[in-house]
C-alpha cells in the first residue's frame, strides 16, 4: 500500500458540511482541527465552538458518541494559520463562492506542508478553475473531494483531478478516504455537478416534470418511487425535504449556470420547478424548517398542494397494481410498465426512459466508465440498481430500441438519439456495459476493469455491479461443510469461516449444531474460526419461530432445550482451543449480541448496531447475555480502583432491562458489548479480511481460551437495590407491571440471585438462572402477546 499516511487532517470552514466531515474523522481516530473565520465577539474560535456544539444535536448523529466532539480541534484563520504546517491533507469546505474560496487558497498557500494534499469538497465548482488560485507547487497536490451529506452514513466520495493533479495523489487519497474513511470512492470528471449529482438531480428534475405531465399527487410518487422502485424509501419528494429545497435550488442554478443548450441536449428541462420557487418563496425549505413538500401537524402528514398553496391531507400510496408490476423480472416490468394503460405506470415507464437515456448521453462526459455512474447512483443516492445495471438486466437492445423509439415519437425529454456505442460494438455484443472483463468506457472505446490499488487487496467480496460476474461469498472458497443453516468454508485453509444462512441470520437450533461443528472442526484442521455472513445484519438473535412450534406441541421443556443448547453452544465459542473471532455488520442485537460477546475478538463495521433487546418481546436474554454482564462486572470491578461491584452491575443491568442499543460501534463498546481490545472497522468490505488476519494473528502469538473460573457476584443486597429503584418506576407509572416483572427477573440473574454479596458463582450456575427466567415469561400470556405482536407487525407492543 501507498506510504502516505494522514496522521493529522485541517478542515476549513465549519457549516453543515465541514462541522461533519470533522466529526466523522474523530469517528475513525484520524485527528482533526477545525477551522472558521475569527469571532466578532467573544472567544475568536466562537463560530467553530458553536459548530461543534451543534454537531452533538444533529440527527441522525454525527459523531459516533457525543462526547468525542472535544476531540476537535478549534482554530481560526487569524491566530492559528501555523497549525497547517503539520497537516498531511487540507480540506476545504467553505460556503459555494468561488471568490471566497479563491481568497482562502491564497491565504493558507504559505502554511501548507510541501507534502500535504488539499482537496476541496465542493458539490459542483469547477476543480480545475479553483485550482488557478493555488501556487505552482501546489497545484499538483490539489483535487476536488465530494463528501454527501450525512458523510458518516453517506458512502459515497466522489474524487476529481485536475490537469495538473498529479496521478500518485490520487491514488494517495483514495487509498485514505477507501480505508481510512470507510467510504466508497468514484472518480468524476470535472464537469458541473460530477456524476451523482448531475445525473441524480436532472433526474429528480425530469420526475418533477413528469408528475406534472402525468397529474399525481407527491405521497404518490414517493410510495411509487422509494423502495418499490428500488430506490431510498424517502422516495423523490421526501428525498428533497432531507436534503433541504435551498441545498436542491443550489445544486439546480449549477446546472443552470454552467450549461446550455449545446452542452446538455436536456438543458429544457432544467428550469426550477414552479412548486419548488413557491416553497422557496414561502420560506418553507424542508425537513429543516419543519415544511416542505410535506409538513408534520400532530401525527398527521400533509402534503403541498400548489394550485391551493397550502397543505392538504396525505397518506395517499399508489395502485397495487404497480407494486405487482414492479416486482416482476427487469425485462417482463419494463415492458409493462411502457403498454401501461394508467397514469402510474406510465410516469414509472417514463421516469427509467429519462434515467437510461440521460446517463447514456451523458456518459461520456461526466465519468470514465459506467461502473462509475452505476456506483455513484447507488452510494449516493440509495439505488438498489444503478441506471445501466437495470437496463442491462432487462435486456439492453430491446431496452435500447424502446427508448429509440419515444425518442423519434417525441415523448422523451430531449430529441438526443442514443449514442451510437449503444446499439453498435461492442457493447451490443455484450449485451450491456458492464462484462468479466469491465465497464465501457466509451472515450476509450473498450471495457475497463476496476482500478488496481494495494487498498482493494483488503476487500475480498467488494460491491461489484451486475453483469461482472464478481466471486459471490456464497459460493467463493472451498466449502467444508454445508447445510440450509450455515455454511463453513475457507479461502486460504488457514482460518474457517462460518457463514449462517437463516433469514436476517437468526440463531436456530440447527444454526447452533453448524456453529459446534465448526469449533469442532477449527480445533482439529484450521488457526482460527471467523463468523462472518457476508452481508447484514450480523444476525437479529433466536430464531423464536423456529423455537415456538416445539413449544406449542411439547410445553415449555422444549424451550429450555432449546435455551440449554444455545448457551452451551456460546460456552463452547467461548472456550474454544483455537480463537473464535465475531465479524460483526448491521445489527447483531439479542442472540446476536450474545454469540459476539462470547467471541474471543470482536471486528466491528463502524455503523453496527449491538445489544441485548429481549424485553421488547417480553423475555430476557437467554443464551448467556445476563451471564455475560455479571461476569464483565466482576472483572470491571476487580480492575478498578472503586470496587463497588453493585455500580458495576447496575450499568449492565440498565442495558439489557432497557434494551439500550449501541448506535454504533463506538457507543457499544461505551455499553461494553465491545471491548478496547476489539477492532472497529471503517470500511464494510474490508471485515472480513481483518477478521482473517486477527485469527490468524491471535493463533501465531499463542491463542489460549481463558480459564474457567467462577466470579463474585452482588447477591441478594445488589438485587434489593436494582428492586427499589424498580418499584418507584412503576408507582410512578414509568413502566408497566409486565415491565417491572421482567426487569426483577433480569435484576435477579446478573445479580446471582438468592446469595450473600461476593458470592463465588460459575457461569452454568447463572445460565441456570437465566434459562429459568426465560422459559417462566415464555408461559406468561403478557409475554406471547408481544412474541406475536412482534412476529405479525414487527413492532414492539407495550401491555
Amino acid at each position: 500500500m501507498s506510504r502516505f499516511q494522514v496522521k493529522k487532517v485541517a478542515v476549513l470552514g465549519a457549516g453543515v458540511m465541514g462541522a461533519q466531515i470533522a466529526a466523522h474523522l474523530v469517528n475513525v481516530k484520524v485527528p482533526v482541527v477545525l477551522f472558521d473565520l475569527p469571532a466578532k465577539d467573544g472567544s475568536k474560535n466562537g463560530i467553530v465552538i458553536k459548530a461543534i456544539d451543534g454537531l452533538k444535536k444533529l440527527k441522525p448523529a454525527p459523531l459516533g458518541v457525543a462526547e468525542d466532539a472535544a476531540l476537535i480541534g478549534q482554530a481560526n484563520y487569524e491566530e492559528h494559520l501555523e497549525q497547517l504546517r503539520d497537516c498531511d491533507l487540507i480540506i476545504e469546505a467553505i460556503a459555494e463562492r468561488m471568490d471566497w474560496k479563491l481568497d482562502l487558497y491564497k491565504k493558507i498557500a504559505p502554511f501548507i506542508a510541501p507534502h500535504a494534499i488539499v482537496a476541496s469538497n465542493t458539490s459542483g465548482l469547477s476543480i480545475t478553475k479553483l485550482s488557478e488560485a493555488l501556487p505552482e507547487e501546489i497545484k499538483p497536490r490539489f483535487c476536488g473531494i465530494h463528501f454527501f451529506n450525512p458523510p458518516r452514513y453517506m458512502y459515497l466520495v466522489e474524487l476529481i483531478a485536475t490537469p495538473t493533479t498529479e496521478p500518485q495523489i490520487l491514488d494517495d487519497l483514495e487509498t485514505f478516504v477507501t480505508s481510512g474513511l470507510g467510504k466508497g470512492v468514484v472518480r468524476a470528471k470535472d464537469t458541473p455537478n460530477f456524476i451523482a449529482n448531475r445525473v441524480g438531480i436532472a433526474g429528480m428534475l425530469a420526475t418533477m416534470k413528469e408528475v406534472e405531465n402525468f397529474g399525481l399527487s407527491y405521497d404518490v410518487v414517493d410510495d411509487l418511487t422509494g423502495k418499490k422502485l428500488g430506490r431510498a424509501s424517502s422516495g423523490t419528494f421526501r428525498t428533497a425535504d432531507v436534503v433541504g429545497l435551498d441545498t436542491m435550488a443550489h445544486v439546480i442554478k449549477t446546472l443552470q449556470d454552467n450549461l446550455d443548450e449545446k452542452s446538455d441536449p436536456f438543458y429544457a428541462s432544467f428550469g426550477t420547478p414552479e412548486v419548488l420557487k413557491t416553497l422557496l418563496e414561502m420560506g418553507n425549505l424542508g425537513q429543516k424548517t419543519k415544511a416542505g413538500f410535506y409538513k408534520k401537524v400532530g401525527r398527521d402528514v400533509l402534503r403541498f398542494d400548489l394550485a391551493e398553496k397550502d397543505y392538504v391531507p396525505g397518506g395517499q400510496k399508489a395502485d397495487e397494481v404497480y407494486a405487482r408490476m414492479l416486482k416482476k423480472p427487469a425485462g417482463q416490468r419494463l415492458k409493462l410498465l411502457r403498454e401501461s394503460e394508467g397514469a402510474q405506470g406510465r410516469f414509472l415507464w417514463a421516469i427509467l426512459r429519462n434515467s437510461f437515456h440521460y446517463a447514456a448521453v451523458h456518459l461520456g462526459d461526466i465519468a470514465e466508465t459506467a461502473r462509475d455512474v452505476d456506483f455513484a447512483m447507488r452510494w449516493g443516492f440509495g439505488m438498489k440498481q444503478g441506471p445501466f445495471e437495470l437496463w442491462q438486466e432487462a435486456g439492453w437492445l430491446e431496452v435500447a430500441t424502446m427508448i429509440q423509439e419515444d425518442i423519434a415519437a417525441g415523448k422523451a425529454l430531449s430529441s438526443a438519439p442514443l449514442p451510437e456505442w449503444v446499439f453498435k460494438g461492442p457493447v451490443a455484443e455484450a449485451g450491456g456495459v458492464h462484462t468479466p472483463q469491465g465497464s465501457w468506457n466509451p472515450t476509450a472505446g473498450r471495457f475497463e476493469a476496476r482500478r488496481v490499488l494495494p487498498v482493494y487487496e483488503r476487500q475480498h467480496f467488494p460491491e461489484n455491479v451486475l453483469g461482472s460476474q464478481a466471486p459471490d461469498f456464497r459460493s467463493a472458497g472451498k466449502t467444508v461443510h454445508e447445510d440450509d443453516a450455515v455454511r463453513l468454508w475457507t479461502l486460504d485453509d488457514e482460518v474457517l469461516i462460518a457463514s449462517i444462512k437463516t433469514k436476517m441470520h437468526a440463531i436456530s437450533p440447527d444454526v447452533c449444531e453448524g456453529l459446534t461443528l465448526a469449533v469442532e472442526t477449527a480445533e482439529k484442521d484450521y488457526q482460527g474460526l471467523v463468523v462472518w455472513s457476508g452481508d447484514e445484519p450480523f444476525s437479529v438473535g433466536a430464531d423464536l419461530q423456529a423455537i415456538l412450534p416445539a413449544f406449542m406441541v411439547v410445553g415449555v421443556s422444549a424451550v429450555e432445550d432449546a435455551e440449554g443448547f444455545m448457551q452451551a453452544t456460546m460456552l463452547r465459542l467461548r472456550y474454544a482451543s483455537v480463537p473464535v473471532v465475531s465479524a460483526i455488520r448491521g445489527m447483531a442485537l439479542g442472540g446476536g449480541c450474545e454469540l459476539a460477546v462470547y467471541s474471543a475478538r470482536r471486528v466491528v463495521a463502524m455503523e453496527s448496531y449491538i445489544g441485548l433487546v429481549e424485553v421488547g418481546v417480553g423475555l430476557v436474554p437467554g443464551a448467556g447475555g445476563l451471564t455475560y454482564i455479571a461476569r464483565r462486572a466482576a472483572e470491571n470491578s476487580a480492575a478498578s480502583t472503586d470496587r463497588d461491584l453493585l455500580k458495576f452491575v447496575t450499568e449492565g443491568f440498565t442495558a439489557a432491562a432497557m434494551a439500550k442499543v449501541g448506535t454504533s460501534a463506538l457507543e457499544s463498546r461505551k455499553l461494553g458489548y465491545l471491548l478496547d481490545s476489539d477492532i472497529i472497522v471503517p470500511n464494510k468490505d474490508e471485515l472480513l479480511f481483518v477478521a482473517l488476519n486477527e485469527a490468524k494473528a491471535l493463533f501465531r502469538a499463542g491463542y489460549r481460551a481463558p480459564h474457567k473460573r467462577q466470579f463474585p457476584v452482588g447477591g441478594r443486597s445488589a438485587k434489593a437495590t436494582i428492586q427499589g429503584q424498580l418499584v418507584n418506576m412503576r408507582d410512578g407509572g414509568f413502566i408497566s407491571a409486565h415491565d417491572f416483572h421482567i426487569a426483577s427477573l433480569i435484576a435477579n440473574v446478573v445479580a446471582g440471585g438468592d446469595v450473600d454479596a461476593n458470592t463465588l458463582v460459575s457461569e452454568e450456575y447463572l445460565m441456570t438462572l437465566e434459562r429459568r427466567a426465560f422459559c417462566e415469561l415464555v408461559q406468561h400470556p403478557r409475554t406471547q402477546e408481544r412474541i406475536l405482536g412482534m412476529l405479525n407487525t414487527g413492532k414492539p407492543v407495550r401491555n
